[in-house]
């Protein structure tokens, strides 16, 4: 059986490929993040999620590497990972009782070439009190997610409602990329 490796470190992606009962090795990539202004979300993500899996898939060309790539976007502004708890508490306050959406990125590099495809979901957060965001920056969950928040730890507190894919929202969208990955060759066990 062909290796399987996730370009990433996030141990959110990592969960998920685990909960799939799949064998995989996590080799994170070190790639330039920029981005020129203007790029539409979509292709962001799906340029840096590209720009990992080639990285680690020319070490191991015989592999299928998947990398991915997370961002938040409130009114056209690219919401990234807060540098503190400051900027953490602007970014929820600037969601606080919004819908923004999360652009979630996969390319799938392999022996038969790149898959890349994303995934748009909407997210409505609650009408947050100060309190709430003080509470939540100080509990230190915010500082490595895009948009200061991350949907399946206490941050589940501040979300209303979602449309779109869950998984997606936590950095992989899982069933998009089985079917993916099957599309691209890779032998799944089911």
């Amino acid at each position: 059986m062909p290796n399987l490796i996730l370009a990433s470190s996030s141990p959110r992606r990592k969960e998920l490929l685990e909960n799939l009962q799949l064998k995989f090795r996590i080799h994170s990539s070190d790639v330039d993040e920029s981005f020129e202004p203007g790029t539409s979300p979509k292709d962001i993500v799906m340029g840096l999620a590209e720009r990992k899996a080639k990285a680690v898939f020319a070490e191991y060309p015989d592999a299928f590497v998947i990398g991915s790539d997370t961002i938040v976007v409130c009114d056209g502004a690219i919401l990234g990972k807060p540098s503190g708890r400051r900027e953490a508490i602007v970014m929820l306050k600037q969601l606080s009782g919004r819908t923004h959406q999360v652009f979630t990125g996969v390319a799938i590099a392999s022996p038969g070439g790149i898959t890349r495809f994303y995934e748009k979901t909407e997210v409505q957060f609650w009408e947050l009190s100060d309190r709430e965001i003080e509470f939540y920056a100080d509990s230190g969950e915010p500082f490595d997610k895009a948009g200061a928040y991350g949907i399946q730890g206490l941050g589940s507190m501040l979300v209303k409602r979602i449309d779109g894919d869950y998984f997606a929202v936590m950095g992989l969208p899982v069933s998009r990329t089985v079917r993916e990955l099957k599309h691209a060759g890779y032998p799944l066990p089911f």
